[in-house]
């Protein structure tokens, strides 16, 4: 079987395939090492830009969502990768902020846990033929981890504002509603759940 060289890397055919909203999720995770990196050299300079870099990738996970939907072009590959792409993000960057001490190592393990752990409950659900769509606590425990990360990443004061302490704000906001959804998650499919 020969590939058609010419029509693969026509100007066409990768216009198209990089307007997929499968391209976005790519995006997010070739943004990680970017991120990881950066955060290697905790200067000024290297966390802002790590903290710009992990915004834009964050407001991928929207926009690859909301596209997919809106176009039809709804994917398996899509719905496997879109959560593992942004819990891989989540969960280095959360890593890189503990290997500079500006996060507790405890919350951390709570959050990377949880979604270990809410991710085998939802290969059960999905199993079982149940729906496996993130719940309203699900969104808010993603919006106050992203909403903790930027300016924890950013760390260093700007203009007189202490982005560190707003970051640990919204960092202890994120651990309650971590705990919340996935403990509403288990008592919710409790059900499905079968030990032997």
């Amino acid at each position: 079987m020969f590939f058609d060289f010419k029509n693969m890397f026509s100007g066409r055919q990768i216009k198209k395939k990089m307007s997929h909203p499968n391209s976005l999720t790519l995006y997010r995770v070739a943004a990680i090492p970017l991120i990881v990196i950066l955060l290697l050299f905790p200067n000024k300079l290297c966390t802002f830009s790590a903290a710009i870099l992990f915004s834009a990738a964050a407001i991928t996970d929207f926009f690859d969502g909301y596209y997919a939907r809106q176009k039809g072009l709804v994917s398996d590959f899509g719905k496997v990768m879109d959560p593992i792409a942004d819990k891989l993000l989540v969960s280095s960057t959360f890593i890189m902020l503990v290997s500079h001490g500006w996060v507790p190592a405890w919350i951390v393990c709570v959050i990377i846990g949880r979604e270990i752990a809410v991710t085998g409950l939802r290969n059960i659900i999905a199993e079982k033929g149940e729906d496996v769509s993130a719940s309203n606590l699900g969104k808010y425990k993603t919006g106050f981890q992203i909403a903790a990360i930027i300016p924890l990443v950013i760390h260093f004061s700007y203009i007189g504002i202490n982005f560190h302490a707003i970051g640990t704000v919204f960092l202890w906001a994120s651990l309650v509603f971590t705990i919340w959804s996935g403990a509403d998650y288990f008592i919710k499919y409790r059900r499905l759940i079968q030990i032997r």
